[in-house]
This record gives structure tokens, sequence and C-alpha cells, in this order.
């Protein structure tokens, strides 16, 4: 990884004047990805998840830089994460009370700062401060590089979920254990 490589981690109020920056990191990172990867798009993602208790990012800086960053939120007892999952799933897979699971919404590095090991200093960071006792994300099944990240870092598959919004594509879920692998 790179000696000039800045790892700080952010609340939502701490980032409120970066959201222009997260959505250039967001469209430079999915430049190849189809016509579903749009600012407005993201923006409102990022408007709903910002408020949500116990939002956190943790930004990577190469001098004054951004070149990559991570989010996620603790999945409270309303969440619609598992909206969409597809049965069968075991019995309790999907309740949450703001304690068990942790969603990684993001995790994005630009381009050209890809492949030097940002991703899973940003994702190893996150992780090292929660303190509930799994992690959840959702891939596409077409990012292969992400897959095989993943599965390096001890994601294990735990099935599919088409998110409920319109054009949403398919996802693979994946679950990390975090708490007991302190």
């Amino acid at each position: 990884m790179l000696e000039n490589l800045r790892l700080q981690h952010q609340t939502a109020a701490e980032t409120e004047g970066l959201v222009e920056q997260l959505v250039d990191v967001y469209l430079d990172a999915h430049a190849d990805d189809g016509p579903r990867y749009t600012a407005e798009r993201y923006e409102q993602q990022l408007a709903a998840h910002m408020p949500r208790e116990g939002w956190e990012l943790v930004t990577a800086r190469a001098d004054e830089d951004l070149v990559g960053y991570v989010y996620g939120f603790p999945l409270g007892s309303d969440t619609r994460w598992w909206d969409g999952i597809h049965e069968p799933v075991p019995d309790g897979f999907t309740d949450e009370d703001g304690q068990r699971t942790y969603a990684v919404c993001e995790l994005l590095v630009r381009r050209s700062w890809q492949r030097r090991g940002i991703a899973r200093a940003l994702h190893d960071r996150i992780l090292s401060t929660r303190r509930e006792e799994r992690a959840t994300l959702l891939v596409r099944p077409d990012n292969v590089a992400a897959q095989q990240a993943y599965d390096s870092w001890g994601w294990q598959p735990a099935g599919w979920l088409r998110p409920t919004r319109e054009g949403a594509p398919l996802f693979e879920v994946r679950i990390k254990a975090i708490a007991s692998s302190r």
C-alpha cells in the first residue's frame, strides 16, 4: 500500500461538505458499469443513508486527493435492507435490532488507484471498530474482482437479493462474522 495514504473515520455531520467528492469517486469507480450509476441516483442514496443512526464513513486520501472510501450503518429493527431477499433463508436471518448486523453499503476506489490494497485497508478499518456480530454487503454477480476480494477477506455467500426499488439489479448477499473475530 502507499506510504502517503491516510485513512480517516467520519460521521455524517463531518461528511456534509464531501458529498460532491463522494459522488465523483462513485462515478469514477462505476464508469464502465452502465446507465444506472448516475450522480442523481447516488446523491439520493447518500441522502437516504447518511441520516441513519450509526452511519460511518472511512475515507482514503493520497496527499489531499480522495481516492476511495467505504461507508455503512447498523441495521435497525425497521430496516428495509432485506426487502427483496430470495427465499429460503434460515429462520431469523433477517431479524435486526440495531446491534446484530452492520451493512457495508459502498466500498469504492478510483479506477486509477485500484489494485494497490486500498479497498482492503478501508474494509479492515471500518470493520475494526464495529461491535455488531456480523456484517453484510451486496455484490453484483458480474463483479468478479469484488467477489474474489470478498472471498479472500472471509465473506461468505448467503443468498440473493433484488432491492425493491425500480430497476434494481440482482445482488449476491455476503455475510461476515465480525464480533467473534476480535
